[in-house]
């Protein structure tokens, strides 16, 4: 009986009010975004509604068996939950069924499971054991190593499935690894390798080849190159270009700009590098590195846009960026879900009133597009008040996750916040047109079982050792 009263007294009420009123906002869209006339009971299990309304009765079950158990258990068992659930996301490729291209469900009936949305909280629960070890060092290379095989093996295994979007999600961790302590470079890197991703699906192979050489020379100043060395390395690029652009006329051999540029580059490189190395530019030295390095990769884009990306999903990506405009193919949903958003102006036009929505407009207006329904019957008032619960609840997680004495449990809090956040920024940014579609949902109010139930378990986890905040499970 005292464990209980003390169990009620310390679980974060405010949390859980949060959450149940995101919950029933997100059920009441779901209601307006599929309405039927002919089905107008919001309790009819063989509407949308319906199911969600069992979804939301087996999660609030969830969320009173996740606080019963023993804060210690989530520690315990967070490597055991990890491996089940890699498991799980091999034997979908196997048995799951494919549906609009990924196959990433498992089908029993009437009821569909997608492990992609509970790995979330298993991987969550495996970084957050790790990086909480007594031999974890977060500079560690071999430390390190072990932390992104975590990360990278759920994220590579729902990759293929063809579930691109998914498995995006799992490189918000990298935050987390951040608040732990990991280098700013490796974030410096990792915004590096979108930067180049994107720059090298919009421009020609030459400019952004260019962008490096150049970019690399100046921060190669700044971190104590000379002006003498700085000249002759712009010297060695600019005669390497003009020779190799001889020989080529030379032997009748046509030669890119890019192709002459990169040549160039591979024989002033070697010298380049001596230099700094003998000198002692060891930051210098770090920069010709990232260069070589990047510029390789820019040679993998082009491989995973043709290779691992699904057709769909590369048209999306490239309507995103302006390279191709199909707006009643690909751009068709973004089009449709901003024109029912703006036409909600200030105010909205009032539930079940939404045209887009009432006649079908945007597809997967209850999943991926609920947003929509909010904006266009809710208006600008109603999005903004829906964000502002929403990043108050990130907000509230990142609060909670401070003032933890457990490392685990810090770890997991900021994992949680990260996840959320980044299911709210990309989802709402698809919706306004500011991110790719990918696919995913908006915690909390998109349609489904696996994406609700999967929320409820990773906030209710952190709830439950919030509420034991004060013994250290490490």
């Amino acid at each position: 009986m005292t464990r209980r009263v003390s169990l009620l007294k310390n679980v974060d009420w405010w949390t859980i009010l949060l959450y149940t009123v995101l919950v029933f906002l997100g059920w009441i869209n779901i209601y307006a975004a599929v309405y039927n006339e002919e089905y107008q009971s919001i309790f009819d299990v063989t509407q949308r509604y319906g199911k969600q309304l069992m979804w939301i009765a087996a999660a609030v079950v969830l969320a009173i068996v996740i606080l019963i158990i023993e804060s210690k258990f989530y520690s315990a068992f967070a490597y055991p939950t990890y491996i089940f659930m890699i498991f799980l996301l091999v034997a979908v490729l196997v048995f799951g069924r494919d549906i609009k291209g990924a196959k990433s469900w498992f089908e029993l009936g009437p009821i569909r499971f997608q492990p992609a949305e509970f790995a979330k909280f298993a991987t969550c629960l495996a970084i957050s054991r790790y990086l909480t070890q007594y031999n974890f060092k977060i500079h560690n290379l071999k430390s390190l190593l072990i932390s992104f095989i975590i990360l990278f093996t759920p994220m590579i295994l729902i990759v293929l499935q063809g579930d691109a979007g998914s498995a995006l999600v799992y490189s918000v961790f990298i935050l987390v690894l951040y608040r732990e302590g990991l280098s700013e470079i490796v974030l410096f890197l990792a915004f590096l390798a979108a930067l180049l991703f994107i720059f090298t699906l919009i421009w020609q192979k030459f400019t952004v080849l260019l962008i490096i050489v150049c970019a690399s020379l100046l921060m190669s100043k700044a971190n104590g190159l000379k002006w003498l060395a700085f000249a002759k390395a712009l010297g060695m690029i600019g005669i390497g270009f003009v020779l190799v652009w001889l020989v080529g006329k030379g032997i009748k051999i046509e030669l890119s700009n890019y192709l002459i540029l990169l040549i160039s580059l591979a024989l002033s490189a070697i010298p380049f590098f001596v230099h700094t190395y003998k000198n002692k530019l060891m930051h210098v030295a770090w920069i010709i590195f990232i260069a070589i390095a990047s510029i390789c990769y820019t040679f993998s884009v082009g491989y995973i846009i043709e290779n691992i990306l699904e057709v769909h999903q590369r048209t999306r990506i490239n309507e995103f960026l302006g390279i191709e405009s199909d707006p009643f193919g690909a751009g068709y949903n973004v089009a449709q879900s901003k024109i029912a958003i703006g036409s909600g102006g200030f105010s909205g036009k009032g539930f079940l009133n939404g045209t887009q929505t009432k006649f079908k407009f945007v597809p997967e207006q209850s999943t991926d597009f609920i947003f929509c329904t909010v904006g266009e019957e809710w208006g600008f008032l109603g999005s903004s008040v829906v964000l502002l619960l929403l990043l108050t609840l990130i907000l509230r997680l990142l609060f909670l996750a401070e003032r933890q004495r457990s490392s685990f449990s810090r770890v997991y809090g900021y994992g949680v916040a990260c996840i959320l956040f980044f299911h709210l920024a990309i989802n709402v940014g698809m919706t306004v047109g500011l991110a790719p579609v990918i696919g995913i949902p908006l915690p909390f109010f998109s349609y489904g079982g696996s994406s609700l139930w999967s929320f409820t378990i990773l906030l209710f986890i952190f709830l439950r050792l919030d509420a034991n905040r004060l013994e250290l499970l490490r």
